[in-house]
């Protein structure tokens, strides 16, 4: 009997069962279970502990923020209820909102907001700049806490209210207790839904539950932002690691959402009656080649200059997203199509290919021929075919040796954060990608920090760039935040922090046919106010 008897069938006898005032068996019954393909597998629990973009979606299930971000990016309260600023602009004092509780049912109180703040603020790279201008952050009582900055900084709701990765999650005080390098245990968030470790299967299957004590707010859904309802009572997320299965999955409805459709498949699902294709204005991605800083030869400004005339742009783009009108040749560190779009200083990377100039900067960095090693995930959609690329740049330079470690992306994850030499478990590459929501913002853009032990993978160490950055963040007005982008662009492009590879988006598609209310977001993806036909 082929699947669409079976249904027809089963529909049939529940539609008699009902007609003749018999209870209907659990398969009669209207099935909540949201089935979703995210573009990796949830290997990592603590969304503190890493900036995958995976880790922060596990997070959006289970936990809450502060503040979030509405369809237009304007920053709202969620957790908080109400907020007073003192006249000096430094002094912030936060209420709570009635009704947050924990999955173990204990009450959320400021304690929990303070600890979770405090962890956070050690492993972001905008937490950790917020945290340099604090002078205190404390609990009055339970519902009431103080944020007191060194000086007016006006960004302070705007980084609360961040989604991307990592984002400032409330965690009970005892798991924002436990030492931010070391990974958290226990998930018990105050999200809307509840994470199902005993049915947890890395490799194959993650599941969420509806958490019915959850009070979500009363204004509508719009983004990251408002009301919280969940309307089905499972979360699936399915891990599908090969594209064209994950595509054939949702074609067949055995998945209601797939979360980065390959591009080369989008013809075809746009064509397939049922789905929908979709995407947020300001949703795109921006891929990072990413130098180590450490190591030779990296090291020397030199070699990373050399970099920018062997790696072409537009050949990344043309791999990852051949559609024209899905990519976009940017040689912005900020972005592009974003207000403090700039490609000041880029003369060196926007110019023609020049493998002679990149040989004598090498040559110059103290570069002999030793291997450089590249940290190849080989299961990540855009990552794998964007390392190929790369590898082939760099190899028909013919005077670099490369040592090429392929491995999954989790893998990839775990290495990056060695500051150990290559030859030692260590890397001088790897290739990653960031939302360009987060990118436009000198602030929260994670990995183009320069703050030596306090930046990012690649550790980049620069002070005159940080203290661009703080003029950016403590500027008055919009015209002199984008005066102050090109000097930033400008000692970028001179430093090397790592190099962009252009801009394109990759949208979501859905079953519209079987499921409604899915919300248009830039960055993390949310499973609340979704409900299925």
């Amino acid at each position: 009997m082929t699947s669409s008897m079976t249904k027809a069938l089963l529909g049939a006898v529940c539609s008699a069962a009902l007609l003749a005032g018999i209870a209907a068996t659990p398969a009669c019954a209207q099935d909540k279970t949201l089935r979703v393909t995210m573009h990796a597998d949830v290997r990592t629990l603590d969304p503190f502990w890493t900036t995958q973009t995976i880790a922060g979606i596990h997070g959006l299930m289970v936990y809450d923020t502060l503040f979030s971000s509405d369809f237009d990016l304007n920053p709202k309260p969620q957790m908080v209820e109400s907020w007073v600023v003192s006249n000096d602009r430094k002094t912030y004092t936060f209420k709570l909102r009635d009704g947050l509780k924990f999955h173990d049912g204990t009450n959320v109180t400021s304690k929990d907001v303070v600890a979770s703040m405090n962890r956070w603020g050690k492993r972001d790279g905008a937490g950790k700049q917020l945290m340099d201008y604090t002078a205190s952050l404390s609990a009055k009582d339970d519902k009431t806490f103080e944020w007191v900055l060194k000086e007016p900084f006006g960004l302070l709701i705007d980084t609360l209210a961040k989604t991307g990765t990592s984002i400032p999650f409330v965690m009970r005080e005892k798991e924002a207790m436990v030492d931010p390098f070391q990974q958290i245990q226990e998930v018990v968030g105050s999200g809307p839904f509840a994470f199902k470790r005993d049915e947890w299967v890395p490799g194959s299957k993650t599941v969420y539950v509806k958490f019915k004590d959850y009070v979500p707010r009363n204004e509508p859904a719009s983004g990251h932002a408002g009301g919280k309802v969940v309307k089905v009572d499972r979360v699936e997320y399915i891990w599908l690691s090969d594209p064209q299965t994950a595509q054939a999955a949702l074609v067949a409805g055995e998945i209601d959402y797939l979360e980065n459709p390959a591009v080369d498949f989008l013809p075809m699902l746009e064509q397939t009656p049922g789905i929908e294709i979709a995407q947020h204005p300001a949703m795109g991605t921006m891929g990072i080649l990413q130098l180590n800083h450490l190591h030779p030869p990296f090291n020397n400004v030199k070699a990373r200059q050399a970099m920018l005339y062997l790696i072409n742009n537009a050949d990344y783009l043309n791999t990852i997203a051949a559609n024209p009108k899905l990519q976009h040749v940017c040689y912005s560190y900020l972005g592009c199509k974003v207000p403090m779009e700039t490609d000041a200083g880029s003369e060196a990377y926007k110019g023609k290919k020049d493998i002679k100039k990149a040989e004598e900067l090498f040559k110059e960095a103290g570069y002999k021929g030793e291997p450089i090693t590249i940290l190849h995930a080989t299961d990540h959609q855009y990552i794998n075919p964007a390392n190929l690329v790369m590898i082939q740049q760099l190899r028909r330079a013919g005077f670099l040796k490369l040592d090429v470690a392929a491995m999954d992306w989790g893998s990839v994850v775990a290495r990056r954060a060695k500051k150990e030499p290559p030859a030692q478990g260590g890397w001088n590459i790897f290739i990653t990608g960031t939302t360009v929501l987060t990118s436009s913002s000198p602030f929260t853009h994670t990995s183009l920090g320069m703050g030596c032990e306090k930046a990012w993978f690649g550790w980049p160490c620069d002070a005159k760039f940080e203290q661009l950055r703080k003029d950016w963040a403590f500027a008055a007005d919009t015209d002199t935040r984008k005066k102050i982008a090109v000097e930033i662009s400008k000692r970028a492009y001179e430093q090397v922090p790592y190099i962009t590879f252009g801009q394109w988006v990759n949208p979501v598609a859905y079953r519209s046919d079987k499921i409604k209310g899915v919300l248009s977001v830039p960055s993390v993806p949310p499973m609340w106010n979704i409900e299925k036909k």
